[in-house]
C-alpha cells in the first residue's frame, strides 16, 4: 500500500488555497504553504474517491488482494494468477457454505490450485431416526481425493494436501492421491 502513499505530480481535486478568505488569496506564502498540503493530501483524497474499486476483488489492485481475502476468509495464493486470486475472494461465501463436502473440495482445488479433482468415500456419517442407534462402521482409510493438472500443468501436491487437510470434515482424515492425468473410468474400483 505505501506505493500509493507519494504520487509526484497528483493534483488535487479540492485546493485548499481556494477555501482560505479572501485576505489569504494574494498572499503568496499561504498559497505556497496550502499547495504542500495540497501535495500530501492529494492521494488520500484519490483512495477516497476509488474506495469502491479497492473494496470489490475484480478491481482492486493486486497488492490489495491478501487483505481482501482475509477478510472473507478466502484461501489466498500470493504467488498464484491473479485471475485465480480475484475469483477465489469473489466466491470465497459459496466456498464456505459448501465447506466439508465433496463439491466445496472440488471448487476450492480448482480455483486455488487451478487442478481438477474427485473424492471417493464418505468418512463413515451416517443418520438414523431410531436414537441411540450403532454409529456406522468406520473406514479405515477414510476419503479419497484424486488430483490431477487441470487449468496449471503442474500439481503442487505439498500444497494441494494442505488444501484437502484445511478444507476436509474434522471428523475424517482424507488421504490424497496425485496423477499425473485424469483418471480412467472404474479406476479406483477393485481397491
Amino acid at each position: 500500500m505505501s506505493r500509493r502513499a507519494a504520487v509526484g505530480g497528483l493534483p488535487s481535486r479540492h485546493p485548499i488555497g481556494e477555501l482560505l478568505p479572501g485576505l489569504y488569496a494574494d498572499d503568496d506564502l499561504a498559497q505556497r504553504f496550502t499547495a504542500g498540503l495540497d501535495t500530501v493530501l492529494a492521494p488520500v483524497f484519490a483512495t477516497l474517491d476509488n474506495l469502491p474499486a479497492y473494496l470489490d476483488p475484480r478491481l482492486a489492485p493486486v497488492d490489495f488482494l491478501g487483505w481482501l481475502a482475509s477478510w472473507v476468509g478466502a484461501a489466498d495464493d500470493p504467488g498464484g494468477p491473479v485471475e485465480l486470486r480475484r475469483e477465489a475472494v469473489v466466491r470465497a461465501l459459496e466456498l464456505h457454505r459448501l465447506r466439508g463436502t465433496r463439491r466445496g473440495l472440488v471448487e476450492a482445488l480448482r480455483l486455488v490450485h487451478g487442478v481438477d479433482a474427485e473424492v471417493t468415500g464418505d468418512g463413515g456419517t451416517a443418520w438414523s431416526r431410531t436414537p441411540g442407534a450403532a454409529p456406522p462402521a468406520p473406514d479405515p482409510a477414510g476419503p479419497l481425493v484424486r488430483v490431477w493438472p487441470g487449468r496449471e500443468a503442474h500439481v503442487d501436491a505439498v500444497r494441494v494436501r494442505e488444501t484437502v487437510r484445511l478444507m476436509c470434515p474434522a471428523h475424517t482424515a482424507c488421504r490424497v492421491e496425485v496423477l499425473a492425468a485424469p483418471p480412467t473410468p472404474n479406476a479406483h474400483e477393485g481397491r
